[in-house]
């Protein structure tokens, strides 16, 4: 399930999260991604099961599997700085898949995982 965040990464993430967070009662084992592609970002999160996307009103999309390089950003709250500059890294060393998005994976408040789509 996701909300596109008006305004891209910068401007629009957090008010995207937290609109989206805001339509759950608990977050407690909730997992959480932001997704660009196209120029368009995305605060998702993955269906529970008895969930009804449409009854909360969020759009729903599937993340697309395939090969991802990684990099592991710990406190990323302290250090949201470094998330473009890790996929511009990324991007440099490897050869982008550019028909799949570049993936946030909030593993927790701690820990970041950036996945970039390579071939």
């Amino acid at each position: 399930m996701c909300i596109k965040a008006l305004g891209g990464p910068k401007e629009g993430a957090a008010q995207a999260f937290n609109e989206i967070e805001s339509r759950f009662s608990s977050l407690k084992g909730r997992k959480f991604y932001g997704v660009l592609h196209n120029g368009e970002y995305r605060a998702c999160t993955a269906i529970i099961e008895g969930e009804n996307p449409e009854v909360l009103g969020l759009e729903t999309m599937v993340i697309p599997g395939g090969k991802y390089a990684r990099i592991k950003i710990e406190d990323w709250e302290q250090h949201t700085d470094l998330i473009g500059s890790s996929f511009e890294k990324m991007a440099g060393e490897k050869e982008a898949d550019p028909t799949r998005p570049r993936i946030e994976f909030y593993r927790s408040q701690k820990e970041l995982i950036l996945l970039f789509p390579i071939k």
